[in-house]
């Protein structure tokens, strides 16, 4: 069972989530728990819990097909003390609250050495933190996602997604999130169906698939290669169709989150029945 949708707005409220993405076809969704470019956020209330937790029974929402997404603020593998002490207890916060709102993983950018510390000691700062985390919360997965590589950000290989996962002590709370645009503008040459059979037979010998835990579709304004992340709508950019298509007829992306990225969300409903017509 293939799963779709795209990461809708909270606005309003955060239990106007689901019914966003109801509204366009979706059949999975991501959201921000708080605003993402702000540090500190007011609690949960309980009306707006229960509220998320009904719309999400109304239309059909499991926790298996959300992928809530921390703030773009949070480096969880900054060199600096301080810093990175304020990463980590604004990722405790947001593990909290998908907690409160009973969902079972939270999606998350790596972090960045910010050309201070070697690449293997950021991997290992960011897998402390994870264990932190996880070791004050008790139903949560951390969900890695790989980035471009753009600056400092790590996550790009599968290589550092690998060291991660190995040094974080409970392995069942641990999972990664592959966007098609990041990989792409890492390096990762998916565009066509040969490409995209190479590239994850490399990601099953290096990471593994039983650790797939949701995907980004999205294309990509950057050429191969590029390390600069700019998402297109699908179709527009130097992805083209093809990889959608492999992704929506392969059994292994079956049960998880299919979230767009995409940037125009006037055609995110199109591009989710786009995507549900390529199944064979």
């Amino acid at each position: 069972m293939k799963y779709i949708g795209a990461h809708v707005s909270a606005s309003g409220g955060i239990e106007q989530a689901p019914v966003n993405a109801h509204e366009i076809g979706a059949t999975a969704f991501a959201l921000f728990t708080k605003n993402q470019r702000q540090w500190e956020a007011r609690p949960l209330t309980k009306q707006s819990i229960d509220a998320f937790r009904s719309n999400c029974e109304k239309f059909g929402y499991k926790p298996h097909q959300i992928l809530p997404h921390d703030s773009y603020l949070i480096n969880l593998g900054h060199p600096e003390p301080g810093s990175l002490q304020k990463s980590r207890m604004a990722f405790f916060d947001e593990m909290q609250r998908c907690e409160q709102l009973g969902l079972d993983r939270l999606n998350f950018h790596p972090g960045s050495h910010l050309n201070q510390i070697t690449e293997e000691q950021c991997l290992t700062t960011i897998a402390n933190s994870i264990n932190l985390a996880l070791d004050k919360t008790t139903c949560v997965m951390a969900v890695i996602e790989n980035t471009a590589g753009q600056g400092s950000n790590l996550g790009f290989s599968f290589y550092h997604l690998k060291k991660i996962i190995e040094q974080v002590n409970d392995k069942s709370r641990v999972g990664v999130c592959i966007d098609t645009c990041h990989a792409y503008s890492a390096g990762y040459d998916i565009k066509t169906k040969a490409g995209f059979e190479k590239v994850f037979a490399e990601f099953e010998e290096v990471v593994g698939f039983q650790y797939l835990k949701g995907m980004h579709l999205n294309d990509t304004k950057k050429e191969l290669g590029s390390r600069v992340d700019r998402h297109d709508s699908l179709g527009k950019g130097f992805l083209g169709l093809e990889i959608f298509e492999c992704i929506m007829n392969d059994p292994r992306f079956d049960g998880i989150p299919l979230i767009l990225e995409t940037p125009d969300e006037t055609l995110w409903a199109e591009e989710i029945q786009t995507l549900k017509n390529m199944i064979r």
